[in-house]
């Protein structure tokens, strides 16, 4: 069948009152740049779908990108027919001949958007399946499971003829939201604590910390390669490496061995919120879930949050780990995580942390040591690098 449209179906978007432009406009441009390299494509937009004409380029490829696309609530290829009802019982018979259709059942479901148009949805699935019935042989009615659903939808500026949908991720479109920096180890929970971050329309930069020679250059690959897949639903992602060594043996020198743990997931805190007043973002994302390890008991984030005033999103606080061992799988980054090379989170990991931590007691351990000096030094030497998942050059705004 030769397609010429693929309409697209927005979600949440749809709750969005006077900004709901704002929204749309976003979720093209995108759209357009995650399909930067098909020339050909045209994209029109209203209130309610965004309508991608192909102009010939491969709609199966297509597809593919348009799945990993935050925003899109499902979508389908359509034909696209004037809205003048001769025009429209052919455009739906020939499409339909096009099926495999011999001994399938079928359903019309018709939309009229276009009020003025002289039929109501109930008269247009009438003609539209009386115009089949009386054209083809060995197919019949079914309203309530039909092998085949016909989807018709009349605008005002054009009748959309689609016969299957495709789920998209849903959400709000990356960008939407504004911009956070999330803390991206080389574990299972932060990437997917990214995704869900993307999913509710932020922006991300991450943050990852390297400390040579206690972590290897896999261990950094590792992180690089899990902000190369996060690209896959944001297009670009800017990864913040930074040099940690210095201040994680410092660490281990200067505080009891039952509070370093506690203590550098404070120094992690304090440099990576230095690090996003310094990129404009407005709140930091963890991969914590409660309880999972020594770190994220409640006494112990209480503590560790006490460095900043910052907005801390934790969206698997609540989460079980085999429900984020089953999102990671399901946006391709499990296998990356489990790759067996350590980061420097687990590597100087005390044999009995505080799992009840007192604030005071790491206040007084830490204020021995000169720590705003070396979290100076460490956000100067950043390295950023920045992550590009389609390796083209950003579109101008359509929109």
């Amino acid at each position: 069948m030769e397609y010429d449209h693929i309409l697209i179906r927005f979600g949440e978007i749809t709750t969005k009152g006077r900004n709901r432009n704002l929204f749309i406009n976003k979720l093209v441009n995108n759209i357009a740049r995650k399909l930067t390299k098909f020339e050909g494509l045209k994209y029109e937009k209203t209130r309610d779908r965004i309508y991608i004409r192909l102009n010939g380029e491969p709609h199966e490829e297509i597809n593919e990108v348009l799945k990993n696309i935050i925003g899109i609530q499902s979508f389908s290829l359509a034909l696209k027919v004037e809205s003048e009802i001769e025009k429209i019982k052919d455009g739906v018979l020939t499409a339909f001949k096009q099926l495999e259709h011999e001994g399938k059942s079928f359903k019309i479901s018709a939309r009229r958007s276009d009020k003025n148009f002289p039929c109501d949805s109930n008269q247009l699935n009438h003609e539209l399946g009386g115009h089949i019935l009386k054209n083809t042989r060995g197919v019949y009615v079914n309203v309530h499971t039909p092998d085949i659903n016909i989807r018709v939808e009349v605008r005002k500026e054009a009748t959309y003829i689609t016969f299957k949908d495709e789920r998209g991720l849903g959400g709000l479109p990356v960008g939407s939201s504004g911009k956070a920096m999330l803390m991206l180890s080389g574990g299972l929970d932060s990437p997917v604590a990214g995704y869900l971050s993307m999913n509710r329309g932020l922006t991300l930069e991450a943050v990852h910390f390297h400390s040579p020679p206690y972590t290897s250059d896999r261990a950094r690959q590792k992180v690089i390669d899990l902000a190369q897949q996060l690209t896959e639903f944001s297009g670009t992602i800017k990864l913040h490496i930074v040099p940690f060594t210095e201040i994680q043996t410092t660490i281990q020198r200067q505080i009891p061995e039952n509070y370093t743990l506690i203590s550098t997931r404070r120094m992690m805190l304090r440099i990576t919120d230095e690090i996003r007043r310094r990129r404009n973002a407005l709140a930091i994302i963890t991969g914590e879930s409660l309880g999972q390890v020594a770190s994220q008991t409640l006494e112990s984030m209480h503590v560790i949050n006490n460095v900043t005033n910052t907005p801390i999103i934790r969206p698997l606080v609540t989460v079980d780990k085999f429900d984020i061992i089953n999102l990671a799988k399901k946006i391709n980054t499990h296998d990356i995580s489990i790759r067996p090379y350590e980061d420097c989170c687990t590597i100087f990991t005390p044999a009995a942390p505080k799992t009840r931590p007192k604030l005071e007691k790491v206040t007084h351990y830490e204020s021995y040591t000169d720590f705003e000096s070396l979290i100076e030094k460490a956000v100067n030497e950043t390295e950023v690098l920045t992550i590009d998942g389609s390796k083209k050059e950003e579109i101008e705004e359509l929109f």
